[in-house]
């Protein structure tokens, strides 16, 4: 399995007045993760641009097990999952770094489209020889 390891602090502009981060922001965790992994294994968004595909997601979940805090270090490990469709997913596990405890696990789909947001009901060609 291809996989990639981002790691990131938790900012003062990620938290609410409690000092927890805001559920939303895992989301832009997730998504730090699959620039990571784009830009590690050559399937970044520029470079899928570059192919005129577009790959916006169509799908995401995130289970939150424990609150980040503002001041904590995290990593956000990104799992690439194969699937034969024409379609990208990626599976995400939160963890602090201090202690490796899991904070919120998740994934993520996306599809193919052309720049016109036509949806490509196969793969393309230069992702189809990527994996």
């Amino acid at each position: 399995m291809l996989t990639d390891r981002k790691e990131i602090s938790v900012r003062f502009s990620e938290v609410d007045s409690m000092k927890i981060v805001w559920h939303g922001n895992y989301l832009k965790y997730f998504e730090d993760g699959r620039e990571s992994f784009g830009l590690r294994y050559n399937l970044g968004y520029l470079e899928v641009y570059r192919h005129n595909v577009m790959i916006p997601i169509v799908k995401v979940n995130c289970d939150f097990k424990k609150p980040l805090v503002y001041g904590d270090e995290l990593f956000v490990e990104t799992k690439y999952i194969p699937t034969e469709a024409a379609k990208i997913v990626f599976e995400y596990v939160v963890s602090r770094k201090k202690d490796g405890e899991i904070m919120a696990t998740g994934s993520s789909t996306q599809v193919f489209l052309t720049p016109e947001g036509e949806l490509l009901l196969n793969s393309p060609a230069f992702y189809t020889g990527w994996k």
